[in-house]
């Protein structure tokens, strides 16, 4: 792998993983487009680690008060109730879903999902049902309403973004608008939901991005610490963005990417595997 390719997907990868407009999708189709070939699910999975820390680090006040407070819980009944023994609870749950999926199809994740077709099938689609999701979405509660039916929906949505193109967040996102959540709400659940599940799979799958032609390990620290600080930039912006504004905007370009990828598959122009 050269620099060039290191520094571009680093970069990619910093500013769509939080998104709802898949960032596997984004570094499977610029490594075709500009390198000719696919960087792979491993190197995708690791450079998350850098975005999944910019997540610990932004969050880093909330998460250390779930963490505590559910360890509390484990020994103090009292504790039980509060919503952040609670809201720990839910995380661990959700996280069951893409847990048990990323084990059992893991050999087609890392092959047959990748395949370019699939690729804007799914950004078309489920651009569709985002925007479906914003119009429809009641939009009601808050975190603190969240039960554990909807922390296991909102996991199972976050499990098809094994498929690239669904989006992480933007599966969970478009699950928690039709579930009748806030934007802001949906947002925020999906950065804690993803936490364990990626940083559990970076480190699963570190071993295979060095085999072959892949990166070096210097390379590898490059592009992760690159994606941290983009994605911790790009947090900021996505949480001030969904309070103000609709997610229309990622709708489209989903919708568009996905079209021009048709077109260019069906050209000839791209290989989609």
């Amino acid at each position: 792998m050269t620099w060039l390719e290191v520094l571009v997907l680093g970069v990619v990868q910093g500013l769509t993983e939080f998104l709802p407009i898949s960032s596997s999708a984004h570094l499977r189709i610029i490594s075709e487009v500009f390198f000719g070939r696919d960087a792979g699910a491993a190197f995708t999975a690791v450079t998350q680690l850098g975005t999944e820390a910019a997540v610990i680090v932004y969050f880093a006040k909330d998460i250390g008060h779930l963490a505590v407070t559910w360890f509390q819980g484990l020994r103090d009944p009292s504790v039980r109730n509060t919503p952040d023994y609670r809201m720990a609870w839910l995380v661990i749950i959700g996280t069951i879903p893409i847990g048990l999926l990323g084990v059992l199809l893991e050999d087609q994740i890392q092959t047959a999902a990748r395949n370019l077709w699939l690729i804007a099938t799914t950004l078309v689609v489920f651009g569709l049902l985002l925007g479906l999701a914003e119009r429809l979405g009641k939009q009601r509660y808050e975190l603190k309403h969240m039960g554990v039916t909807d922390g296991v929906l909102l996991g199972f949505a976050q499990a098809m973004a094994l498929v690239p193109g669904v989006s992480r967040s933007g599966g969970t996102i478009t699950a928690g608008l039709f579930l009748g959540y806030t934007r802001p709400a949906a947002v925020r659940y999906s950065f804690l939901l993803a936490i364990p599940a990626v940083v559990a799979s970076g480190l699963f799958q570190l071993p295979d991005v060095f085999s072959g032609d892949g990166p070096s390990p210097l390379q590898m620290t490059v592009a992760t610490v690159i994606a941290f600080v983009i994605g911790y930039v790009t947090i900021a912006w996505l949480l001030r963005y969904v309070e103000r504004h609709s997610i229309y905007v990622f709708v489209w370009y989903r919708v568009v990417l996905g079209a021009v990828l048709f077109v260019a598959l069906s050209a000839g122009w791209l290989a989609a595997t």
